[in-house]
């Protein structure tokens, strides 16, 4: 199954427009614009939560590039709000293989503007996210997701791929006893476009 998975993410990503448009330049993220992506991430479980297992997840996102460059010096940046659309969420419990979906609709971003071809960010983000078994098991199908991430896009023509690191915390906030949750650190790739 994570084979399959894979392809699917890997797939998503091979679908990316050659012409001559692609190759034109990218003014990256500005104040009224917006975010398209699409996105898929893995990682594993560190300690703090339930252990030995991993997470899979794709995604889609649109934001809102909500202000000017503000602050001074290297913490210059734009403001951005987004959310996401997660079809696909696949947890591999020492147990069972878990299948899910989800939204995300808070994300609060930063991006730093110090920088031309490469726009680092930070981002804060929290939603829901619904499976078909107990996640951890013995809890919840029904758990919340914060997190927490830093990285870059890679501005190139009118697109540009995107790569982060991301703590993602999955738990069910107390719905259920007991509350274990599962901590895991990302990798998370994309690859969209800011329009204007």
């Amino acid at each position: 199954m994570k084979n399959i998975f894979l392809v699917i993410i890997f797939a998503s990503f091979a679908i990316v427009p050659l012409s001559g448009q692609a190759l034109a330049g990218s003014d990256g993220p500005q104040a009224g614009g917006h975010e398209l992506q699409v996105w898929a991430g893995g990682g594993h479980s560190v300690a703090g939560g339930t252990q030995d297992t991993s997470a899979m997840n794709l995604g889609l996102r649109y934001g809102w590039v909500l202000t000017n460059p503000i602050l001074p010096g290297p913490l210059k940046g734009r403001f951005e709000y987004a959310v996401d659309a997660v079809p696909a969420f696949v947890i591999f419990q020492p147990r069972n293989t878990v299948y899910g979906a989800g939204l995300n609709p808070l994300n609060l971003k930063w991006n730093f503007s110090s920088f031309q071809r490469v726009v680092p960010y930070f981002e804060l983000s929290g939603g829901v996210l619904f499976t078909n078994h107990e996640t951890p098991v013995g809890t919840s199908k029904v758990n919340f997701t914060p997190g927490a991430a830093m990285g870059a896009h890679f501005l190139r023509g009118s697109w540009n791929w995107s790569a982060e690191v991301r703590y993602l915390h999955i738990s069910n906030a107390g719905l259920t006893t007991p509350n274990p949750g599962i901590n895991t650190v990302q990798i998370r790739v994309g690859l969209g476009r800011f329009k204007k």
